[in-house]
């Protein structure tokens, strides 16, 4: 068992009222999965491992949730197993979460579709990791979180220790609402395995910030002899199609829950988050866009800039990365921008542009409606 960040405590000893406690983003994400889950099914995988250790553990120390009740920890053989009980649990109305990272959450990806598809709110917790290919690496990069945009997840990006803990709420919180799975996902090793001082968030904000009249909702759509639904049909094309188009609203939706809780935490905490941060010269002309620790190096490097030169720099930090909000980007772009450039994570080989690049690329449809809406700000 690993050695815990704050002396020996297994969270028993932890004082709750704490202003600030020593966490790593592994132990800043759990801390809260576990207390807003009723069912964490669990499989190690590195750099996610000490998420599930850690929710074992307190399982095993008997530490409840917010509601009074102690989280069901169950490790499966694998992680196809643990995301398919994640499925099974939600089905079943259970509040229920999951850690991983790269070659496991591939082995998760059937159940990811099934449990978007049947817009069922959980959220999985990842420590982004390379995949394997010429061979294999436990470092960081993007590979296996956008190998997993297209299952229908939600995918919010954290930044930091602080942003692990912060954004984990705004992700429960969030699904609960939109219905729309969520991946919570932040930087293996260089996010998950750093120690830093943060603000705890105690059980009374989140008590604030989850609805619990939308928890009842959840647990009422549980699958029940009582109330039986059909689910899980083989279907043709034509209603196959109809389905998937009907999803359209609950994704629309998605960007402005997530401010909106993000707004409630602001207002309880004063640690105020965008979809899309902006920080540099308000008149810059030139935007290096990024998404996850890196952006912490990005700012550094504009400030350095724009206190040393005579030209405008700025940056941009992404969240919420699915579904990606072209205004929402645009709204926090500098009425000034000429030139863009973007820091992508990861490598699509055969592709125009890597992941990140492509959402608001120069190549891509949306170029036009960015290049409107800014002058639309001019």
């Amino acid at each position: 068992m690993r050695t815990s960040n704050i002396g020996k405590h297994a969270q028993e000893d932890l004082d709750k009222k704490a202003k600030m406690v020593s966490f790593d983003g592994n132990e800043a994400a759990a801390y809260i999965a576990y207390r807003l889950s009723e069912v964490c099914a669990i499989y190690p995988i590195t750099p996610s491992s000490t998420m599930a250790e850690l929710a074992d553990e307190w399982a095993a120390k008997q530490i409840p949730n917010i509601w009074g009740h102690i989280p069901t920890v169950v490790e499966m053989q694998h992680e196809g197993g643990a995301a398919g009980a994640v499925h099974g649990a939600l089905q079943a109305g259970a509040l229920s979460t999951t850690f991983t990272a790269s070659q496991g959450l591939m082995l998760m990806l059937p159940n990811m579709y099934k449990i978007a598809g049947e817009l069922t709110p959980t959220v999985f917790h990842v420590a982004a990791r390379s995949l394997a290919a010429q061979g294999l690496s436990i470092f960081g990069d993007h590979q296996d979180v956008m190998a997993a945009r297209t299952t229908g997840f939600a995918q919010l990006a954290s930044g930091s220790v602080q942003e692990a803990h912060d954004l984990a709420l705004v992700s429960h919180a969030a699904t609960l609402e939109s219905r729309i799975p969520f991946m919570h996902f932040f930087d293996g090793f260089r996010t998950s395995h750093e120690v830093n001082k943060i603000h705890l968030i105690p059980d009374e904000t989140m008590n604030r910030i989850v609805d619990h009249d939308l928890v009842i909702a959840h647990l009422g759509r549980a699958l029940n002899p009582e109330n039986p639904v059909m689910r899980g049909t083989a279907q043709n094309p034509d209603t196959y199609f109809q389905g998937r188009e009907s999803v359209n609203t609950y994704y629309n939706a998605v960007p402005e829950i997530v401010q909106r809780k993000m707004d409630e935490l602001a207002a309880e905490t004063g640690r105020s988050y965008k979809l899309f941060d902006y920080f540099g010269d308000p008149e810059a002309e030139s935007i290096i866009i990024s998404m996850g620790s890196g952006a912490s190096t990005v700012r550094e490097t504009v400030d350095w800039l724009n206190a040393n030169t005579d030209r405008k720099y700025g940056g941009i930090v992404v969240r919420l990365f699915r579904p990606f909000s072209i205004e929402h980007l645009v709204e926090a772009l500098p009425a000034t921008t000429m030139r863009i450039a973007v820091l992508d994570r990861t490598k699509e080989p055969g592709s125009n542009g890597c992941l990140l690049y492509t959402s608001p690329s120069p190549r891509d449809r949306h170029l036009d409606r960015v290049c409107r809406l800014l002058r639309e700000k001019r």
